[in-house]
Parts: structure tokens; C-alpha cells; sequence
């Protein structure tokens, strides 16, 4: 800092205004900016590394606007305090932080109640990364079934599920060499279709994956009606054919807002289920959980056991290491809330989904696809007689405000449909979806004066995130 010298009086040295970036030490200071796509040649001081990456990080969309999201963006202090205290454990070693194992498998007993399993205690699964990796173990165990009883050499297995999957199972088909048997969608119906489902199973079919919440428009799929269609097959056929329910979304509402709805382990076709805990479960990511009905549907071939961290533990999982931080915070989620707070808060979200696809349908210019009366989510089109504008436009205007608002194309049959999606979560207020209609009005008006839609490429998504 510069000394305080009368006026006729001169300080030689040179004056830093600014410590962090003004000051003339090039290690502290920053006059050459450190190079970005190699190792630095010198340490830099922590202070500085943390202002460079943070600044950095600045450009980034504000993860509460980002209504394209189904991921946790808001979580209590005490939930990242705990976060922070187990940041350094691992999750695989479970002989080394035993604690932390039972906190997981207490989540997967929970978690079996929840979903209505015949036998908690005979329920299995574990945590995952996330709903992909869990996807992946529920596809490795139903191929594996099907191999059991189904020995022929060179059948090649399929998998039936309506074309608005998550691409966690594209991937999972690929990755496998399972066969995809897709049911588009047709007219308004945008998801799969039970009966349809059950006409592409044969012999070779692994399993019906149903999901509770479509990544595209926040509807829930007919797990019991699916499974209605499949039990009349078998009794046709003789094809016994296992549904796997991807609840990544709605595995963590239904139970608490539909609580009537049978979509769970009461169906005794549902043999696997899944759901990310860092959606609708209330944790930062990333967390997911598998649960089979029982050991008879995780086969004991695909669970591996390693000692060589200290003890003789049992682990499926695509991934090996990883943190255990979130498991830590699923735990505390599930005790802080118990069932009443998770249908407060779930409650609340569907009703400020609810209100605000009231709000936009009143606008004028748009038509709702979904209300948000299944998933807090809702997706919405242009009205019919909109022409200078189209969804692309409102996406694009919308995020100079920033706001993030997914804009995108249907799959097959419905390529021709192009649409908005919301996704409301817990931390988005009422007050923030006022602020959200307010900017959205404010853009009508400049919209509707363009003389046609800005956008010509149909095909490119905006923001289109799970």
C-alpha cells in the first residue's frame, strides 16, 4: 500500500491500487496470463489459481435460471457441510469407511420400502453415478437372464421401449449388442404404447423398459397397464417377459404425490427400478440407485467380490472409484425430509409447474403438450396461428435474459412437432416463475413483429439436457 506523504513529497516506489490485479509482481499479479492448454512452468500462489478458475467460471449460465435441467441445483448448508467433511472418501471402500457403506445400504432398504418391494430385506441394489450407470446395471442383468434361459446359439437379444427413452439406452444397446425395438410416438400419444410393446416381444426380447417421466414432456408412462399387456402375452405365448421401470425422474415423486398410482415392485412384472437421486431426490449429482425385486433378478455371476482393500466386498458397478459424498448426502436428505417433507416439497414444485403452465398458456401464443400434473415439468408449442416465430426464437431470446429453456424436435412420428420444455425443482419459487412470465410478455411483443421465424434448422436442439 502506498505510504501517506505530505504534498511536496514522492513515493518512489510503485503504487498498487488493486493487489490481486494490479499488483506489479508478475507471480502475484498476473501482467501475462498463464497458458491455458499446457502445465504452467511455475506454481502460482492459491490465491491466484482460485481467482483465475473462478473468474473463469463467472461465463457460466446460472445453474438456478437453468430450467432445462432435471439435476438438483439447490441443496441446504448442512448438506454441502457434510459433502465437504466426506469429499476425500471412496466409495468402493467400504472396509476402510464402513460408516459410510451402512449409510448406503440403509438408502437401499429405504429406498425398497418406498417402492412397495414384497420383502425389503430381500430387495438388493446399489448406488450409482447416477440413472445412466444404473440403466446400464438393469440392462447387464436382464440380458443376463435372458442368456440363462434362453441358451440358443446366435439369437441376438432386443430390447422394447417407446422411442422417447433417455439415451442412456441407446448407449446401452450399442454398448451390449442388444437389439433397440423403438415404438414411436404417433398423433398426441408421446410415449409407448402398452399394447404396441407387447407386439414387438418375442423369444429374444430381454425386457420392456417403462419410464416414470418422459424426458420430453414430463409424462408418465402405463407401467401397469404395460404390464397388464405382457401378462396377457405370457398367457398366450408362454414369453415371460421382466419390465425394468427407469423412474430417474418420477421414482422420487410418484411415491409421494401418486401415492395410488401402481407403477413399483407391486406390479410382480417389475423385477428392476431406478432413479436418480440427484434429480427428484434432492441431492447435488452425482447419485443414482438400482434396486432389484430380489437376488433371483440381479444375477450372482455379474456381482464381483475384491479383497484387496481390506476386506471381502461385493460390487456391481460400471465405475470403481468414486465419491461418497453424495451417498452421505442422500442419506441426510432422506432423514431431514422423511416421507412428509419430501410430499411438502414435491407438492409445492407441482403446483408452481402447474400454475405457471396456466400462466404461459394464457399468454395467448402458445399451446401446453403437459400441465405439470406428473413430473413438475411442462412442454409447450407455438399456437397454430403463430407464423413470425417458432419455439427456437423464444429459447434463444429467453436465454439473453438467462434463462435456459430447452427447445427441440420430437422423435418419430412426431418430427414435426418442435417444442419448449420446463422443468421446475425444488429452489424455483413462485417469485421466480412470476419473474419468468414477466420476461417471456416482455418478448411477445418484438416476436410477433419479426417477419418470419430467425431459425430454419429444425433439427438443432437448444439446451436439450436430462
Amino acid at each position: 500500500m502506498p505510504l501517506h506523504k505530505g504534498p511536496d513529497q514522492h513515493d518512489e516506489r510503485p503504487m498498487s491500487v488493486n493487489p490481486f490485479y494490479g499488483e506489479a509482481n508478475p507471480v502475484g499479479g498476473m501482467t501475462e496470463a498463464p497458458p491455458t492448454h499446457r502445465l504452467p512452468d511455475a506454481p502460482l500462489p492459491p490465491s491466484t489459481a482460485y481467482q483465475l478458475v473462478h473468474d473463469e467460471l463467472m461465463l457460466d449460465g446460472n445453474s438456478r435460471l437453468n430450467l432445462a435441467t432435471f439435476v438438483t441445483t439447490w441443496m441446504e448448508p448442512q448438506a454441502g457441510v457434510l459433502m465437504g467433511e466426506c469429499r476425500d472418501k471412496n466409495m468402493i471402500d467400504k472396509d476402510e469407511y464402513p460408516r459410510t457403506a451402512e449409510l448406503e445400504r440403509r438408502c437401499v432398504a429405504m429406498l425398497a420400502d418406498l417402492w412397495n418391494a414384497p420383502d425389503p430385506a430381500a430387495a438388493v441394489g446399489c448406488s450409482t453415478t447416477g440413472s445412466s450407470e444404473a440403466c446400464m446395471l438393469a440392462g447387464m442383468a436382464l440380458k443376463r437372464r435372458w442368456s440363462k434361459r434362453n441358451p440358443k446359439p446366435g439369437a441376438r437379444p432386443n430390447l422394447v421401449m417407446g422411442i422417447n427413452v433417455q439415451v442412456c439406452w441407446d448407449k446401452f444397446c450399442n454398448f451390449w449388442e442388444v437389439e433397440p425395438r423403438l415404438i414411436p410416438m404417433e398423433g398426441d400419444r408421446f410415449h409407448l404404447d402398452p399394447q404396441a410393446a407387447a407386439a414387438l416381444c418375442d423369444e429374444n426380447t430381454i425386457g420392456v423398459v417403462a419410464i416414470l417421466g418422459s424426458t420430453f414432456d414430463g409424462s408418465y408412462e402405463p407401467v401397469a397397464d404395460l404390464c397388464a399387456a405382457l401378462d396377457e402375452l405370457q398367457e398366450r405365448t408362454g414369453l415371460d417377459i421382466p419390465v425394468h421401470v427407469d423412474g430417474a425422474s418420477g421414482g422420487m415423486i410418484a411415491p409421494f404425490l401418486d401415492e395410488d398410482l401402481a407403477w413399483d415392485f407391486r406390479l410382480p412384472r417389475v423385477a428392476s427400478i431406478n432413479t436418480s437421486g440427484h434429480k427428484y431426490g434432492l441431492v447435488y449429482p452425482g447419485v443414482g440407485w438400482a434396486l432389484w425385486r430380489d437376488h433371483d433378478a440381479l444375477p450372482e455371476e455379474l456381482v464381483f467380490r475384491v479383497n484387496y482393500l481390506g476386506g471381502d466386498m461385493p460390487t456391481f458397478a460400471l465405475n470403481f472409484s468414486r465419491p461418497g459424498a453424495q451417498v452421505v448426502a442422500q442419506y441426510y436428505t432422506f432423514l431431514r425430509l422423511g416421507r412428509e417433507g419430501y410430499r411438502a416439497v414435491q407438492q409445492t414444485t407441482r403446483d408452481v409447474a402447474g400454475r405457471l403452465a396456466e400462466r404461459v398458456e394464457a399468454l395467448g401464443d402458445f399451446r401446453l403438450l403437459t400441465r405439470g400434473d406428473q413430473l413438475p415439468v411442462f412442454a409447450f408449442t407455438t399456437g397454430h396461428d403463430v407464423t413470425a416465430y417458432d419455439v427456437f426464437d423464444v429459447s434463444r431470446r429467453l436465454r439473453e435474459g438467462g434463462w435456459l429453456v430447452p427447445a427441440y424436435t420430437f422423435p418419430p412420428n412426431r418430427e414435426d412437432l418442435s417444442v419448449l420444455r420446463v422443468v421446475c425443482r425444488n429452489g424455483f419459487s413462485t417469485d421466480l416463475a412470476e419473474l419468468f412470465v414477466d420476461d417471456l410478455r416482455r418478448l411477445l411483443p418484438e416476436l410477433r413483429r419479426q417477419p418470419h421465424p430467425l431459425t430454419k434448422d429444425k433439427g438443432a436442439a437448444t439446451g436439450f439436457h436430462h
